[in-house]
């Protein structure tokens, strides 16, 4: 739709300002030229400017929930907020959940990926692993989200580490090869040396044999489960 034409004698007015050199501000202002355009929409709940510390605190804190943004940060609805966060990508998600590494952990996986890089396929076909964990019977069961993007979940600043902590529990030891699962042993009363060598010498040999390992095959024991 074309716009309504000024009337002739008020077009030469503004023409003969613009050439004398006003501007076009002083211009609009002295003939009333000036107003608010309609918007497109809804205005926006949330500033510019807030809208970006919004999402400046949950990539700095991806575990912060949406009350504790609506107490220390901005004073709106939820959903309000969730809307926000998702239209940056940010989505409410359950968080992996693995075991913390120590530092020690970490420097004896990297030394052994490094002395066995250049290993050929049959040493790890004839490679049997062992290792013991604490199974828990009545562990917690709490639900906690992160607020992070897609393809982010196993970043570390996204998941929550596991620890292996007591409670109802029972102690189990296995092994596993490439061709799969040894046999499961369960331990019973405390662990000592005497009781781990007894697992070893009655399960070891029985699960090489089952797996098919040849003579040269090698055991590791795994740092961590």
């Amino acid at each position: 739709m074309r716009s309504k034409e000024l009337p002739e004698e008020l077009r030469d007015r503004i023409v003969a300002w613009h050439r004398s050199g006003q501007g076009y501000k002083k211009i609009s202002a002295t003939f009333g030229m000036t107003r608010t355009l309609p918007r497109a929409g809804r205005p926006a709940k949330l500033s510019y400017r807030r809208r970006r510390a919004l999402v400046r605190e949950v990539k700095k804190n991806p575990k912060i929930t949406v009350a504790e943004l609506q107490r220390f940060k901005v004073s709106f609805h939820d959903s309000t907020l969730r809307k926000r966060l998702g239209k940056n990508g940010l989505h409410g998600r359950l968080p992996r959940r693995k075991p913390l590494l120590s530092k020690k952990n970490i420097k004896a996986h990297l030394s052994f990926a490094r002395k066995h890089l250049d290993d050929p396929q049959d040493f790890w076909e004839n490679t049997m692993w062992t290792d013991e964990t604490k199974v828990e019977l009545f562990g917690r069961c709490v639900s906690h989200y992160v607020w992070c993007k897609s393809n982010t979940a196993f970043q570390k600043k996204n998941i929550i580490p596991t620890v292996k902590y007591g409670g109802g529990s029972v102690m189990v030891w296995d092994c596993f090869a490439a061709s799969g699962p040894g046999r499961l042993a369960v331990m019973n009363g405390t662990m000592n040396s005497a009781v781990y060598q007894k697992i070893l010498k009655e399960n070891v040999r029985p699960s090489v044999c089952d797996l098919k390992l040849t003579s040269r095959s090698k055991t590791h024991q795994q740092v961590h489960v």
